[in-house]
């Protein structure tokens, strides 16, 4: 983490960068898009705590059988190495049934069946084979399909022996017609139909940056059950915004600017909210709770635009006035910030704080950030904070 404790007697402001142009708007804000725009014996795995506990909950095991299951996939996998190399052509694919520990290794001549049964796993003898099925699906991608076709993708399935096509719910006949027109055989595909049509996701997590309306840039504050909370002049209700890569979409479902810089998103179903906020050290800080650090306290700031400064708490209760009116209720701090860290996380300790408003300088001389404390968003909006 860096940290920037030094002041500014600039007014504070925002930046809203349009074409290489950057104007004065008040608070930190959005940035323009274009500105950013044989089977020796395996060592004994070590699998994590955590990952045994999760193993042990998921398939209802104890601790121990969480770990031997660990152990036999280890040697299940240097088993299914071996023959993959000692049967060449006839290698047909494996998998691994995890309630007998067994690995099924499947062959395209039944001359190596007692091979396989030797080394230890379970044969069966197939028709295609793992690089058939690779071949077919080779085909089908270079012939290309879209939801609108009503496929829903493809794969190569070796427990079946044959090319799995996932069709949108009453399109299995158009599916096996896409199939038959690029040459597979009829007895090669098996159809299943699907309920709902994938779709990308995305985590929501502080600090983070997101999109508005396809023209700027600002950053998330808080996870809530519904999206998360952010700076009211970031956007104005009903404004379409999301990732940059559009894998996670929403719309701000309010906003109070100027008063107040209070901004919440109710976030699609591909945009998954998160506990968390951002470290830009390559992790994430858990968010326990919103409890209100004292003045004087240390607290960290996280943008996508500078990523996490630290400094501390000032002055509470402070009115701001920033060309487009005043905005009362702010929490000062000397932090400094950026354009585009507008709506970002502050955190102090693993309690939410709030959410960046405005402010004057950069971090590069230092400067003075003002932020919007997050329980009265929360309150306004009858939210509720999402905890790691």
């Amino acid at each position: 983490m860096r940290q920037s404790a030094r002041k500014s007697a600039r007014k504070p402001s925002v930046y809203y960068t349009v074409g290489g142009s950057v104007l004065a708007l008040g608070v930190f804000g959005a940035v323009a898009v274009a500105a950013v725009n044989g089977a020796e014996e395996a060592a004994t795995p070590q699998a994590s705590a955590e990952q045994v506990s999760a193993i042990s909950a998921e398939f209802g095991l104890t601790q121990d059988e969480a770990t031997d299951l660990v152990a036999q996939q280890a040697e299940a996998g240097a088993l299914e190495s071996q023959l993959r190399e000692e049967l060449g052509s006839t290698f047909g694919g494996s998998w691994f049934d995890i309630e007998s520990g067994d690995l099924t290794v499947a062959v395209t001549d039944e001359s190596a069946v007692a091979q396989v049964t030797e080394a230890g796993a379970q044969p069966k003898v197939v028709t295609y084979g793992e690089d058939t099925l690779n071949e077919m699906v080779d085909t089908l991608n270079a012939e290309g399909a879209t939801q609108d076709q009503g496929i829903a993708g493809w794969y190569p399935d070796t427990m079946g022996d044959a090319v799995v096509i996932r069709a949108l719910e009453g399109e299995a006949a158009a599916a096996e017609a896409w199939a038959t027109e690029a040459g597979l055989a009829p007895e090669a595909i098996e159809v299943q139909e699907v309920a709902d049509a994938p779709e990308l996701y995305a985590d929501i997590i502080g600090g983070d940056p997101y999109f508005i309306d396809s023209s700027g840039r600002c950053s998330i504050g808080f996870a809530t059950t519904t999206g998360f909370v952010t700076a009211g002049h970031c956007g104005t209700e009903g404004t379409p915004v999301g990732t940059e890569a559009g894998d996670g979409t929403g719309t701000v479902a309010g906003s109070v600017f100027p008063g107040s810089d209070m901004g919440v998103v109710e976030a699609d179903s591909n945009w998954t909210p998160v506990g968390a906020v951002n470290d830009y050290e390559g992790g994430t800080i858990a968010v326990a709770g919103s409890e209100e650090a004292p003045e004087g306290a240390a607290i960290c700031r996280s943008g996508s635009t500078t990523g996490m400064f630290c400094g501390t708490v000032g002055a509470k209760n402070q009115s701001v006035t920033y060309p487009e009116g005043t905005v009362n209720g702010l929490t000062e701090t000397d932090v400094c910030a950026e354009p585009g860290d507008s709506g970002g996380s502050w955190i102090s300790g693993d309690q939410a704080q709030g959410v960046t408003s405005g402010g004057s300088g950069d971090c590069t001389s230092g400067g003075v950030t003002f932020f919007q404390p997050v329980n009265p968003i929360l309150e306004e909006f009858g939210v509720e904070l999402v905890t790691g």
